[in-house]
């Protein structure tokens, strides 16, 4: 009997020992990477060149000198590819171009905004400047404009001799760099094309294009007090912003979205000591440049030589990262020779024959709409 039991109690200690859970494996050292910096920026569409746009309310024209008191250089008369490339191909030798634009924001403003962007990264012409005049026009053109332009490294001046108005301001706001000498005001949207016969039906066009332009103003680091000050200050009048709420509402200097990319960049291949130099430098470019009483009434021009001249103190151009150092659009840096014309039929080029410059564009159309 007891052999019996000593047998039982012997089969359940063996029963035991094999249902032991193994020992617990040693944990592994998880690396905690931080999550990617999020990119508000709206990518770029595939550009269609098949469309033969012409600028029916405006005219642009493309220089390779940031030097505007020597002329505007030569008239864009064409959006075609090829056209487009020709005209821009000797500004390879200074790696900047200049894009005068003067006239409404439409349609083809926008296709010429993502058009000379395509081209300049083709050629290699890293520095580009967007030098406009605009009393406004259409808000959608003005959005798809902007946001080729914050895809595309864009600086926007607004000229003494020039205003930035309406619809032209969700242009500026997309800029990397945005150096403002004229007059920016904003007023009401509103689609002088529209169908609307009631305030309920005209509420209801504008509900269209509110949540976009919001979304819009977001991603470009501008204040949503744009927007209410878009859809609150009449049509018929026009508020022009001082210097205090351009920066307020994040339309001048550097873009703020733009700028907390770049840092995260610089950091890691031009160094932390150059970030807090480039921060000194910019403080003070704004307070002496910008907001002096000097400043307020200097053009483009005297801002950009007050800059130039500021910057010396602070180890710029740095000689490690040229290109990153502040206001080097202006440095005139010899980029390397991209490959030359593309063959016919090549993607994005339209053949020679059929890139003739049509007549240079006006606004006989009469106004766009607002």
């Amino acid at each position: 009997m007891r052999l019996g039991v000593w047998s039982c109690l012997l089969c359940l200690l063996l029963a035991a020992c094999e249902r032991a859970p193994a020992p617990p494996a040693a944990p592994t050292q998880v690396q905690l990477q931080p999550p990617p910096p999020r990119v508000q920026r709206k990518p770029q569409a595939e550009i269609d060149w098949s469309p033969d746009v012409r600028l029916e309310a405006g005219d642009a024209s493309i220089d390779c000198s940031p030097d505007y008191r020597t002329g505007d250089g030569r008239p864009v008369l064409s959006l075609a590819y090829l056209d487009l490339r020709k005209t821009m191909q000797d500004c390879r030798a200074t790696g900047l171009i200049r894009l005068r634009y003067s006239g409404k924001i439409t349609q083809s403003f926008a296709a010429l905004a993502e058009r000379a962007g395509k081209v300049a990264a083709d050629l290699g012409i890293g520095k580009r400047i967007l030098d406009i005049d605009s009393s406004g026009g259409s808000v959608e053109a003005a959005m798809r404009a902007g946001d080729a332009i914050g895809e595309n490294d864009w600086t926007i001046w607004v000229r003494a001799d020039s205003v930035c108005y309406s619809a032209c301001v969700l242009v500026l706001a997309a800029g990397d760099m945005r150096v403002i000498a004229g007059k920016v005001g904003i007023h009401r949207m509103i689609q002088l094309s529209s169908t609307a016969r009631s305030r309920r039906e005209l509420g209801e066009q504008l509900r269209q294009v509110s949540e976009d332009l919001r979304n819009y103003l977001e991603r470009n680091g501008a204040s949503i007090e744009v927007y209410d000050l878009m859809t609150t200050v009449p049509n018929r009048k026009l508020r022009i912003l001082t210097e205090q709420e351009l920066e307020q509402f994040g339309l001048s200097g550097p873009n703020a979205v733009e700028d907390d990319l770049d840092r995260i960049r610089l950091a890691r291949s031009c160094g932390v000591e150059f970030l807090r130099r480039r921060d000194a430098f910019r403080r003070a470019y704004e307070q002496q440049c910008m907001q002096s009483s000097d400043a307020a009434h200097a053009d483009v021009a005297e801002i950009n030589a007050c800059g130039l001249a500021l910057r010396e103190r602070y180890g710029f151009p740095d000689p490690k990262c040229p290109i990153d150092s502040p206001m080097s659009e202006l440095d005139g840096a010899v980029l390397a020779i991209p490959a030359p014309l593309p063959p016919d039929g090549a993607p994005g080029a339209m053949p020679a024959e059929t890139s003739a410059a049509p007549a240079a564009a006006t606004a006989e159309g009469g106004p766009a709409p607002q």
